[in-house]
Formats: C-alpha cells, structure tokens, sequence
C-alpha cells in the first residue's frame, strides 16, 4: 500500500515467524487501536497451530505464500525469524511496498544492512529494528543526561551484560551459527551495543577483539576495545559480552566518564557524579519488558501512519552490524580492524 496511513485507518499487519516471541508481539499489536492482524507464516507446524488457534487468522508455512495470498491488503509486515533470515524476509516485504517491523538484529551482513535501509528509503518506507532500549526510561534518561552536557565531553565509556544464555538455548536455532550469524554477541549483545552507541550518539571506528566459544558453535564471550568518534571527539570504550552468566535475565553495566563528571547504571541503580561535588541518584526504573516491546511496536505503528520516520530506523541496525562482523574479523586476525562507515545511496546521492 503506497503512501501515508490516515491516523484513523486500520493498520494491516502481518507477521513472519510466529514463535513465542513473534506471537508475543502480535498479542500486543491486536491491542493497539485499529491495527488489524491478518495473516503469519512459520516455518514450524506447532507454532502455526498456536497462532491459528490464539488469533484465528490464515498461517502458512512459508512468507511467499503469505505475500502472495495478502501482499495487496496489507500495510505492514512484522518479522520475527532467526538472524540470517532477516535480509531475505525483510526485503521481500519492503519490494512489496510494505512497512517493515525487524527484531534485532538488523542482518548479520553489512552489505545486506545497506541494502535494506537503501531500500526503504528508496520507497519511502518506515523500517524500524527492535531496539527497544530506546524508549526505556532509563537510557532516555542517560542519553538527556548526556544530551545537556551535564558531565562535560566525554572521553571514556565502559559496558557489559551477562547472562545465562548458552545453557538455556542449547540445540535452539541461537546456537546454530547458519540462522544466528553468531552467538551472544548478536544477541543479547546486540542491544548493549546499539545501547552504547545510541546513548552516545558515537560512529564506531575501529576494534580489537578477543571472543571465545567456550566449546559451543558459536560465540559465548566476547571482550571488544572499541574506539568512537562522538562528533569529533575519540572516546576510548570497552564492551564485555557474556553468555555463560549465572541469571537467565541479563545483568549489565554501562559508566560513562566526561570532562565535568560521570553517569553509571550499575545494580539497576543511575547515579551522575559532577567534578564540582554535585551528586544524585536519578529517580528512574528500567521498565519491564512488555512495557519497552508495547512501546516500540507503538511507535512502528505511528510512524507508519503519520508518514513519520521511525525512532528507531534501520541506520541504528546498520552501525551495530558493522561493529560486530569487524569485532568477529577483529578476533580472527588478532588486529585492530576499522569499521566501515555506513553509506547508503541516499546519503552519495545528497
């Protein structure tokens, strides 16, 4: 469907992988004001019985049937599917001129990320990657903070997250590296890093990395030195991935260290410390998970309908894609790799 949604039209959507986290989601969409769930596709029969019994819609087993059977009634499609898949079913939506919700992360190939956000900027499309940090009242908070300039340049930045992650999708699709593209690095790790650089609003420049499997197929820890330009200021930062924690649930850090002070997130705790001796601890939780995933869905829906641009738009998925595939070369060579700048055809044509 070509062009702006009205504001008081249905939204169209349908969704590509309906698994427990695409079925999820789509609970949440059926919620939202004139959004109307049409059709899903899976490739796993059970999950298709799931969705057809929870929703009562068409479900097939695979998304060109589905775009074939509803490409012309929809507005949208969601996709959920395993992280080698994204390219393929991302850009079989968007040549149908349909919007485009894609879980994180945006591909697991640079030269595809381009592609996409080529694409949709070529049809004036929303497509937006699931980084749903982005609404969190936490990191909004952190990035404000950072925004105002409250603690000077920055020059330093650390983060890190652990969970219990390899045991837990043991024999899942997460830990065959030809549907992951990688292990917790771009998985969980995915959100620290577009965290980091999101928070910052830094360009990664290049990376040093040191990653091991801990006999798995795929990568479980992973320590990257990573250098950021922050509007022509270098910021020295590390970033310290773990999948063999001891919590199912993540636990993370982020500190960030400027010229007039400091801002951490430690223990689920935001403090600023300024040189002067001004010091508070921020009266903000991190919000729970249906909360960030209602918003970033939301936020996909008005974008579509206001003919706006996503906050979250593929560009953000396209830069972590770089860092990551340099930080997996990075670890092969044993050198300190430049990661590659992120020029989409629109921008060479401007």
């Amino acid at each position: 469907m070509d062009g702006p949604v009205a504001h008081d039209v249905t939204v169209t959507l349908a969704a590509i992988g309906v698994g427990v986290l695409g079925r999820i989601e789509c609970e949440i969409y059926e919620s939202i004001e004139d959004v109307e769930l049409v059709a899903g596709a899976d490739v796993s029969p059970d999950a298709r019985d799931a969705f057809e019994d929870e929703f009562g819609v068409p479900t097939y087993g695979d998304y060109e049937t589905l775009l074939g059977q509803h490409a012309a009634e929809l507005d949208a499609v969601s996709v959920v599917t395993p992280h080698t898949l994204h390219y393929e079913h991302a850009s079989a939506c968007l040549e149908q001129d349909l919007h485009v919700f894609l879980e994180k992360p945006l591909t697991t190939d640079l030269d595809d990320a381009i592609a996409l956000v080529d694409e949709s900027e070529r049809r004036n499309l929303v497509l937006q990657v699931g980084y749903q940090r982005h609404f969190d009242p936490v990191f909004q908070e952190i990035k404000r903070v950072l925004d105002s300039e409250r603690i000077g340049n920055v020059h330093m930045a650390t983060c890190y997250l652990g969970q219990e992650w390899i045991t837990d999708h043991d024999g899942s699709w997460r830990t065959n590296p030809a549907l992951s593209g990688g292990g917790q690095l771009y998985d969980s790790g995915s959100h620290l890093i577009d965290t980091l650089l999101w928070t910052l609003d830094a360009d990664p420049v290049d990376v040093t990395a040191s990653i091991d499997n801990q006999g798995a197929d795929v990568d479980v820890n992973s320590a990257l030195t990573v250098t950021l330009d922050c509007d022509g200021q270098r910021v020295l930062s590390t970033i310290a991935v773990s999948g063999d924690g001891t919590e199912p649930e993540p636990t993370e850090g982020l500190v960030i260290w400027g010229t007039a002070g400091s801002i951490s997130y430690l223990d689920g705790t935001l403090r600023v410390a300024e040189r002067d001796g001004v010091e508070y601890t921020a009266d903000v939780e991190q919000a729970d998970f249906e909360t960030n995933t209602r918003a970033k869905l939301t936020a996909f829906v008005d974008a579509i309908r206001t003919d706006g641009r996503s906050p979250v738009p593929p560009e953000f998925g396209a830069t972590v894609t770089a860092l990551t595939e340099a930080a997996y070369e990075a670890d092969e060579s044993g050198e300190r790799v430049t990661v590659p700048e992120i020029e989409t055809q629109t921008a060479v044509e401007q």
